[in-house]
């Protein structure tokens, strides 16, 4: 078999590993500086190659590091049906990623025989990058991989991380889901939104006006592609497009989310309807400020609030009976959560934070709802359910609210690219639904109020020493630490708190939530020394919030 590697033997030593360098494929791949990564592509580059044998389908590589900074880049695998690789080919990432550059090809040959690949099965991989200045020669690493293993790859260039998982669910379902082109998604999320949007009757310039920030990234280039698909039917004033700004720089959904704040590079006046794209668009955000210049945040738990409403009131009307469920993480406001439960009346499933997570926990649903709190999420339709839905639109013995109905729920599924989060596509549906039920920003906004809440870390000597359950909302390591946040959580009103390790560095996220922001700050900051002392924290006790 070693014969076989021949090729990759001498293509690897063109993309040498640096000694000692150590990375871990997480939720979002491999993430770090570029200028250590030209070995991990060339390896993704091969890893996706065994992946496309051992499935008989296209596999998707995406070169993209998201929100981070403009000098990072990262890189993620995309399974058959565009979802995310399965965890045991992350755990072959890492090995093949880690490999010591004398080590590499027994690594390689390792995987191929415990997955029994064929190495003579033809191999397809799709590669698609962001904007960022080392995303092409690092892309051309990932092919270089592809073809020492015999595959072939097709290069996508620029496109956003939702937009190549959209293309491989395409390729690998025969055109079933759409057409595997750039186009093709275009015209099928656009001709879904002027469906939906022909149900919003009298609509205004103003009503139709929407300003998007795209964070200097792939998302603003493919926004203003989508455009001329949209006609009048929205009107995009674009901001931060990547002709002046750096990427992620005081912009984009992570900094609007985290900041709590607009964007720099954007100027708008009171009760404006905006959004926030991050570096690859797949997360959303929406904002407005008010007469008295106070800010609003629309997060993922508000978004996936409108979308339910949304959804379950079209099937009351269609008169389906379809569980509909929506998942979240801990990280989920708890008046989102009370609202979903108490008001709603729908499932709410929590999961572990990731996508991955929220994703597969969606898939036990006839219709799955998820958003992380960061605005990262989609909607998720079983086979069953959307035929259900088809054979009601083709029905004609259907009155005539059932069939509205029906035909708005098929436009709502045409819209949503269920391979994963697409802020493009979000996008779309969050307008469609707001000129659908004729309501303003400000009317979502006040569907429910957030309880006050604070995030903040604490650096400790070794994170593996917090062990979670729970989705975790509990700590069951160290001891002491669970009950030491349980007393503290009782000394304020509609509160509760949480710790979590960090899945990339040794520090310990803690998160607090409670009445008001006061008592909030100080549930964070005492639940944070509770983790100092019990943790291992190092560096300087962690001073009270001002």
């Amino acid at each position: 078999m070693m014969d076989q590697f021949h090729e990759v033997s001498q293509q690897s030593s063109l993309h040498p590993k640096p000694a000692g360098l150590i990375l871990q494929y997480g939720t979002a791949g491999f993430r770090t500086s570029a200028q250590h990564l030209d070995h991990i592509m060339f390896r993704m580059g091969l890893l996706a190659t065994l992946r496309s044998k051992k499935t008989q389908a296209v596999i998707g590589v995406m070169v993209t590091a998201s929100h981070n900074p403009e000098e990072d880049n990262g890189v993620k695998l995309i399974d058959p049906m565009g979802e995310m690789v399965t965890p045991i080919w992350e755990v072959y990432a890492t090995q093949l990623a880690n490999a010591e550059q004398d080590d590499f090809l027994t690594a390689l040959k390792d995987i191929t025989e415990k997955e029994a690949i064929n190495l003579s099965q033809e191999a397809n991989v799709f590669v698609g990058r962001d904007t960022r200045s080392s995303s092409a020669s690092l892309s051309q690493a990932v092919m270089d991989g592809v073809s020492a293993l015999g595959g072939h790859s097709k290069d996508y260039g620029l496109v956003t991380t939702p937009q190549l998982h959209y293309m491989v669910c395409c390729q690998n379902t025969q055109g079933t889901y759409g057409e595997p082109t750039v186009e093709g998604y275009y015209h099928k999320l656009s001709q879904a939104f002027t469906h939906l949007t022909k149900n919003a009757s009298n609509r205004t310039d103003d009503q139709k006006h929407l300003f998007v920030d795209g964070a200097n990234g792939i998302g603003a280039l493919k926004v203003h592609e989508m455009e001329k698909h949209l006609k009048s039917e929205l009107q995009i004033s674009l901001f931060n497009d990547g002709t002046t700004g750096k990427l992620n720089y005081q912009c984009g959904a992570d900094y609007v989310k985290v900041q709590q704040k607009p964007p720099t590079g954007i100027e708008i006046t009171a009760g404006e309807r905006c959004c926030s794209f991050d570096g690859d668009a797949d997360r959303i955000v929406y904002y407005y400020t008010d007469s008295e210049g106070h800010f609003h945040l629309l997060d993922g738990d508000k978004i996936a609030t409108l979308i339910t409403t949304f959804l379950k009131e079209l099937l009351t009307q269609a008169s389906l009976d379809l569980k509909i469920a929506v998942v979240q993480t801990a990280y989920a406001n708890g008046s989102s959560t009370n609202y979903l439960e108490k008001i709603m009346k729908v499932i709410v499933r929590c999961t572990k934070t990731g996508v991955k997570h929220l994703h597969h926990a969606a898939q036990e649903f006839d219709i799955g709802v998820y958003f992380e709190a960061n605005g990262h999420g989609t909607v998720l339709f079983s086979k069953a359910a959307e035929e259900s839905i088809r054979q009601l639109t083709e029905d004609s013995n259907t009155n005539d609210e059932r069939k509205r109905a029906a035909l708005l729920l098929h436009h709502t599924i045409n819209i949503i690219n269920q391979t994963v989060g697409d802020a493009i596509s979000d996008m779309l549906l969050i307008e469609a639904i707001l000129a659908v039920k004729r309501m303003t920003i400000q009317q979502w906004d006040a569907i429910y109020t957030d309880l006050p809440n604070r995030q903040l870390k604490v650096k400790v000597s070794d994170r593996r020493v917090i062990d979670t359950t729970d989705a975790e909302r509990r700590a069951v390591s160290p001891a002491g630490l669970q009950d030491a946040i349980d007393s503290l959580v009782k000394e304020h009103k509609q509160a509760r708190a949480f710790v979590r390790p960090s899945g990339t560095e040794d520090v310990v996220r803690v998160y607090a939530e409670t009445e008001t922001q006061e008592s909030c700050d100080a549930l964070a900051h005492a639940v944070s020394l509770a983790v100092y002392h019990l943790a291992g924290g190092i560096g300087d006790e962690p001073k009270p919030l001002r």
